[in-house]
């Protein structure tokens, strides 16, 4: 159950913003064998005097933020980052250098699922030590 957050510069076309969201949740799916149902996104567009962009960067920067159960293997999680990074190159065209990835991994018991229960007490129906 992966949150995505993903910030980038407004103006974007929504074939572009579709292909950000599809290439992250693919990668999810290879990289953390998630359920290929399982998609909880949000896309956010920001104003150039909102989004502060270093030197080394282009116009095309984005910033993805992950919050995820934590127990996923460093293995997983460079399997991940490439993983994002070939997508998005690949669709929409967005340089690596261009893209930062962060996880968080609040603890199970800090995540409210299904029916407001402790996630460490539900059967998930997926492996999260991948």
């Amino acid at each position: 159950m992966p949150l995505v957050k993903v910030e980038i510069l407004k103006g974007r076309s929504v074939d572009y913003r579709k292909a950000i969201l599809d290439g992250i949740h693919s990668a999810l799916v290879e990289a953390f064998k998630i359920p290929d149902y399982d998609r909880n996104q949000r896309l956010y567009e920001l104003d150039s005097e909102h989004f502060e962009i270093p030197d080394t960067k282009s116009e095309q920067c984005i910033l993805i933020e992950l919050t995820v159960f934590k127990g996923r293997s460093l293995e997983a999680k460079r399997h991940l980052y490439s993983a994002i990074v070939r997508n998005l190159e690949k669709n929409p065209g967005i340089n690596g250098n261009d893209i930062t990835i962060v996880i968080y991994e609040p603890p199970m018991e800090n995540w409210g699922i299904q029916g407001g229960k402790p996630a460490n007490e539900v059967d998930l129906g997926f492996k999260i030590d991948v």
